[in-house]
């Protein structure tokens, strides 16, 4: 696909510091978020203005006491009811929701909480998203690695006893392209028994491509399910496209992908409502793929490079776990997973709880998981991170604190025959 955004934000001339600043103050100078580009897939789907009519009609301030006791008293969670679980009426009734969303994971789940790592391989990016720390005009070291830098950190996290990975790479096609991807999921598939991608949608064809070097599942964030907010946000690139974007993780299981995973970035937007889109995403698709694998992911805004000023919209502990405990009642079979945006505290007690997942040995950087797992000297290349973490827990101390917790973590469940 032509690469028409890609900015060096490492040496930006007048030129696209004036861009920058028509972008900031002048809507008209950017292109239409909802007109697809030039390669983009289209699909016929009507999932999309399924979950979007259900947000746009979300009036949250009208559920009342009553209604959550009808919804916790419920066997099965309705959409309605888990409307009323997202609603301020519902704060009070935390401690039920927790017990409620306990026994879920319990039946479903058991005690088990699965255990993974991300592995950033580039951090250029076209994208103008004025909250991430990627993006194409922010002045941060940029880097991409080889494929021998990248078989060097799989095998350092690999040595560690991790089992799961997580490719990520900024939103660049230029520099990241889906070949360069595809041989990293090949080099994954030597030391990994889960592989999954974080990368910009692509078409089916493309997702299918990835399935066969060895990717197992997709995740994409759609950052805010409210497409005028999301076009204030997503200045400039192809993640501008808010369609294509919500399209992503369904044209990945028709590509053929085992597994896909959602989320907003709570604190983006209004959080209730993108809780409401982020589940009904899951839900809608559920019932046109059930045979694939779905999960939730629960980001909150972090501190990036260059803005330490960033934190997320009225989104405090609390309401993050109404939400989680929302999910897990309303989609009882659908993995929760908590990154490691949150504290160490927070994700002890949520596993407990209703999260399924947690990632261990983080790094957000680029090529530094040999001096962060072993200690040695930095040669001082690596590339920038794209957010602050606030649990940097290596996988043994997970490992122990999930078992202290009386919970079994479990590093991998498939069998490859």
């Amino acid at each position: 696909m032509e690469n028409r955004f890609f900015v060096d934000s490492e040496r930006l001339s007048k030129e696209a510091l004036e861009k920058k600043h028509r972008l900031e103050t002048d809507p008209s100078s950017r292109k239409d978020y909802m007109e697809y580009l030039q390669g983009m897939e289209r699909i016929e789907s009507d999932v999309c203005k399924n979950v979007i009519d259900q947000m746009n009609s979300f009036d949250y301030m009208k559920y009342t006491a009553r209604d959550v006791k009808a919804a916790l008293e419920h066997e099965t969670c309705s959409i309605e009811d888990f409307k009323a679980l997202l609603s301020p009426a519902a704060e009070p009734f935390l401690e039920k929701m927790a017990q409620r969303a306990r026994l879920e994971t319990s039946k479903h789940f058991g005690n088990t909480v699965y255990l993974f790592t991300p592995l950033y391989i580039a951090n250029y990016c076209e994208n103008y998203c004025v909250y991430c720390g990627f993006n194409c005009y922010n002045d941060i070291k940029r880097m991409k690695l080889s494929m021998e830098q990248i078989e060097h950190e799989m095998k350092v996290i690999s040595d560690s006893g991790m089992e799961e990975i997580l490719i990520l790479t900024g939103e660049s096609r230029a520099k990241s392209d889906v070949k360069y991807i595809g041989e990293a999921c090949k080099l994954a598939r030597k030391y990994f028994r889960m592989v999954g991608i974080e990368i910009y949608p692509v078409n089916t064809d493309e997702y299918r491509y990835l399935r066969d070097c060895g990717a197992d599942y997709v995740t994409v964030f759609q950052e805010t399910y409210d497409a005028e907010k999301y076009e204030t946000l997503h200045l400039l690139g192809h993640k501008r496209v808010w369609p294509y974007r919500f399209d992503a993780q369904e044209r990945a299981l028709m590509g053929g992908m085992r597994g896909v995973a959602f989320s907003a970035l709570l604190g983006l937007s209004d959080f209730r409502k993108d809780a409401l889109a982020s589940a009904l995403h899951v839900y809608y698709l559920q019932r046109k793929y059930p045979h694939a694998e779905m999960s939730l992911s629960c980001p909150r805004l972090r501190p990036i490079v260059n803005n330490d000023k960033i934190n997320p919209l009225d989104v405090g502990e609390k309401q993050l776990c109404q939400i989680i405990c929302a999910y897990r009642i309303f989609l009882p079979y659908v993995g929760i997973t908590v990154s490691s945006r949150e504290s160490a505290e927070f994700r002890n007690g949520i596993v407990k709880i209703a999260a399924t997942k947690v990632s261990a040995g983080v790094s957000t950087g680029i090529g530094d998981h040999e001096s962060k797992y072993t200690g040695k000297e930095s040669d001082g290349r690596e590339g920038d991170e794209q957010f602050e973490i606030a649990d940097n827990r290596s996988l043994d101390k997970m490992y122990d604190d999930i078992t202290g917790e009386g919970l079994q973590p479990v590093l991998n469940d498939y069998l490859y025959v």
